[in-house]
């Protein structure tokens, strides 16, 4: 098809619209295997995804499943059903499009398996669990499309290899099937494209035209932002200066508390009565829901807002977005800018408010990344074997499998096409028996081979379990907060476990941008009232709190190294400037390390550039290795750049500390006895089954699974140290919280120089890092000997 059939022309007529070329494109295409469309936001990539199947729908409305979407959010999938169905009833198509997510209720979930819609809007858990029952090549067997929308945000996660593992199923049930990929923001298109299409088969690239360059910009304020901290509150009145130019703004933040803070003080600067509310994930859904309303109908003047608002959904008439905080990632801050004038070749506007005073270097590079489309991301790794075990057992729950051609199907996912057939039996073994050191206990022995070679599940029953907890989002600890009163009260959101835990009656803390007050914990929820009178703390939040993405930090040390900063503001570059002067600024081939004396102690400051994750490994093992040459070390601090510690004694020589063998010795040595190995073996076992977090009955609390994964781990540990979870956990561990692959990145960038400055006092550009909280203190001889000589002080006083 290379022109839309006449009805389509009609209906795009009636509109005053003309289909755009990558619209077009996708429609003659629509035969290819598989297709990434990359398309900026506002183009109509959705439209562009279901055209084929409206056109082919249309000429041959058969009964059964056509055309399979996929959605990253529930509430994604939900948006497009809606405004899918306009069309349809516009063109007077006789078609059934629905949705099902985890809010569907049971009775249509249990209508669409046995006569599905013509297209189907889901989640990569929904499919997951609807490919683990028997009748899954029923509802499957006629399908011929599948439309992955947000390609990108699927991508980098887990949530994206079980969605691939997904396709290869659905391809085996349905040999015929159609792939489609959309995004907005792919930095690395050939990657994404393999991750899709059945392999080896080829996946074609549509790139859209992308469009006017956003109007985005730095906000200018007469004062110079603070030197440390990440709340922005000095920017507060400009902020509401611009809300009140524009219709509707989204101000994104970077985290759900720094949300919370900033959303009171707005709101206790709005002096002018602005209608602003606030939308974060563990807010409770009730309370997004009404905000997402009053969006959609232009009753707000601004939503203070983290991650939740990232991806398509068209709430409303936005025309400004304001970034709080560097942003971290360029491909992220484009998705966010995207939510601006949301229409295509419309120029996106954005402003970026720095939190801090080398937010402002960061933010710089940001918008010279975006300017020259330079988008940032991670080089695909192979697929995790955690959530191929989690496969393996869906596919049993769906009915016997031979495991020789489970094999072949996973080879043709992208993400596993490198696996061995020996990593596969390990993760089969496991599944099967829960590997050596465990299968002496038949809670675990879960699979057997039958007579013809054929697996299937040891006990049916099983599957009812294993369904529960399909999925690869890691659920934090949370409970639910309620106002208190007899009838359970209304729900505000969530905070998690450990927060709750601290509390005493009569704390306060901020949840949905009100005070409230800790009554007491009853039924796993914690009951509040309002409480306007003290000063809060603030809820701790699940979420990630991001790190500067390697190719962004690369982009800051080019910017460092001009001869001059006419791009920054007077008062940034003169400290640069002044840094310059004293000492030196961090280059990209060098590791610079300055040695300073401050306040009776000693410091060292590196600057590695290297997020940070990996900047506080990097302090841990420092320390360590500081430790064992006595000169000890006190404490350390960790940011995004630097790291900075102080002690007793002075470094003369710190190249020997930065010794990359010595490193990664002291490294495995730190990772095996740390609780990271035991977290990080929470969440592998979690997805791969061998801890169940949902049982019939109730959901097992955050501190009962934490208490069986530590027992778990421990026993492998001893007993079984290379069982396949172990290997996984230390794999997850090395590239998650610690990331000590951006420590190696940055030795062999480096390669060996260390540039080091000895100084008299401390250098401007490490100023700021002496006012981070989140300091480390180090417990050995040093702390022994303050004590002691303290002692000796007090004695000779008597």
């Amino acid at each position: 098809m290379t022109r839309l059939p006449p009805l389509f022309q009609d209906w795009f007529a009636a509109r005053g619209w003309q289909a755009h070329a990558h619209q077009l494109d996708l429609l003659a295409r629509a035969q290819a295997p598989a297709l990434l469309l990359i398309a900026p936001t506002g183009g109509g990539k959705t439209l562009a995804g279901f055209l084929p199947t409206l056109v082919e729908l249309s000429e041959n409305p058969a009964p059964g499943l056509h055309t399979l979407y996929i959605s990253p959010l529930k509430a994604l999938a939900a948006d497009i059903a809606r405004n899918l169905s306009r069309p349809v009833a516009d063109m007077g198509l006789n078609l059934r499009i629905e949705d099902r997510t985890g809010d569907t209720p049971a009775t249509r979930k249990k209508r669409q398996r046995a006569d599905p819609p013509h297209i189907l809007l889901t989640t990569p858990e929904s499919l997951a669990l609807l490919l683990s029952y028997e009748d899954a090549g029923r509802m499957f067997g006629g399908l011929q499309r599948v439309v992955v929308d947000e390609i990108h945000a699927l991508a980098e996660s887990k949530r994206g290899n079980q969605l691939m593992l997904c396709l290869a199923r659905l391809q085996s049930l349905a040999p015929g099937l159609r792939r489609v990929g959309l995004s907005a923001t792919v930095d690395d298109p050939a990657a994404i494209a393999h991750m899709l299409a059945r392999h080896p088969d080829p996946c074609p690239i549509i790139q859209a035209d992308p469009g006017p360059d956003p109007d985005i910009s730095m906000l200018n304020v007469q004062a110079p932002p603070p030197w440390a901290g990440g709340g922005a509150a000095y920017a507060i009145p400009e902020v509401l200066k611009l809300v009140e130019q524009h219709r509707t703004t989204l101000i994104f933040h970077n985290t759900r508390a720094q949300a919370e803070i900033f959303f009171h003080k707005l709101w206790l600067a709005n002096s002018g009565g602005l209608a602003i509310g606030i939308h974060h994930g563990s807010l409770a859904r009730e309370q997004r829901e009404k905000v997402e309303a009053s969006m959609v109908a232009g009753q707000l003047r601004a939503i203070v807002c983290t991650g939740s608002l990232d991806l398509g959904i068209d709430w409303g008439d936005v025309d400004l977005v304001i970034q709080i905080g560097a942003p971290k990632n360029v491909k992220r801050l484009v998705q966010r800018i995207g939510r601006a004038n949301h229409r295509y070749n419309a120029p996106s506007k954005a402003v970026l408010v720095p939190a801090n005073r080398f937010e402002v270097v960061e933010c710089i590079a940001a918008l010279e990344a975006v300017r020259a489309r330079d988008l940032d991301g991670d080089a695909r790794a192979p697929g995790p074997r955690d959530v191929l075990c989690q496969h393996l057992l869906i596919a049993a729950c769906a009915g016997r499998f031979d495991a020789d051609a489970l094999f072949r199907e996973i080879a043709t996912c992208g993400d596993y096409a490198t696996l061995s057939r020996a990593a596969f039996d390990d993760c089969l073994d496991f599944v099967a028996t829960g590997g050596y050191a465990l299968r002496r206990y038949d809670r675990w022995q879960r699979l057997m081979r039958r007579a013809d070679g054929l697996w299937q599940l040891r006990d049916p029953r099983q599957a009812a379990r294993i369904r529960m907890n399909i999925g690869t989002i890691q659920d934090t600890d949370l409970l639910k907060v309620r106002l208190k009163n007899r009838r359970g009260g209304k729900p505000l959101g969530e905070v998690e476990e450990y927060f709750a835990a601290s509390l005493s009656p009569g704390d306060t803390f901020l949840i949905g941008g009100r005070i409230v007050r800790y009554e007491g914990l009853r039924d796993a929820v914690v009951e509040v009232s309002p409480d306007a009178t003290k000063t809060p703390r603030v809820a701790v939040f699940s979420g990630t709190k991001f790190a500067n993405s390697t190719q962004l930090s690369h982009r800051i040390l080019r910017l460092l190294q001009q001869p001059d900063w006419s791009n920054l503001p007077r008062h940034t570059a003169d400290w640069l400037a002044l840094q310059r002067a004293r000492s030196k600024l961090p280059r990209a081939d060098r590791l610079l390390v300055e040695t300073f004396p401050d306040g009776g102690q000693h410091y060292l400051c590196v600057y590695g550039f290297a997020g940070r994750n990996a900047m506080q490994t990097l302090g841990l093992l420092l320390t360590q290795r500081m430790e064992k040459a006595a000169l000890n070390p006190l404490g350390f601090v960790a940011t995004d750049y630097a790291t900075l510690i102080w002690g007793l004694d002075p470094v003369n020589d710190p190249a020997p500390l930065f010794d990359e063998n010595a490193l990664r010795d002291g490294f495995e040595t730190w990772l095996a006895g740390n609780a990271v190995m035991k977290r990080t073996f929470h969440g592998v076992a979690t997805i791969a089954g061998l801890i169940e977090r949902n049982s019939f009955g109730a959901r097992r609390s955050g501190r009962q699974t934490l208490f069986s994964s530590d027992i778990l781990y421990d026993t492998l540990h001893k007993y079984d140290p290379d069982h396949v979870l172990m290997q996984i956990t230390r794999e997850e561990a090395m590239k998650g919280l610690v990331d000590f692959s951006r420590i190696e990145e940055m030795l062999a960038r480096t390669g060996g120089v260390i540039e080091h400055v000895s100084l008299d006092r401390l250098s401007p550009l490490s100023a700021p890092l002496f006012l981070e909280v989140g300091r480390v203190p180090v417990e050995g001889s040093a702390r022994e000997k303050l004590i002691s000589d303290e002692a000796t002080r007090i004695l000779g006083e008597v």
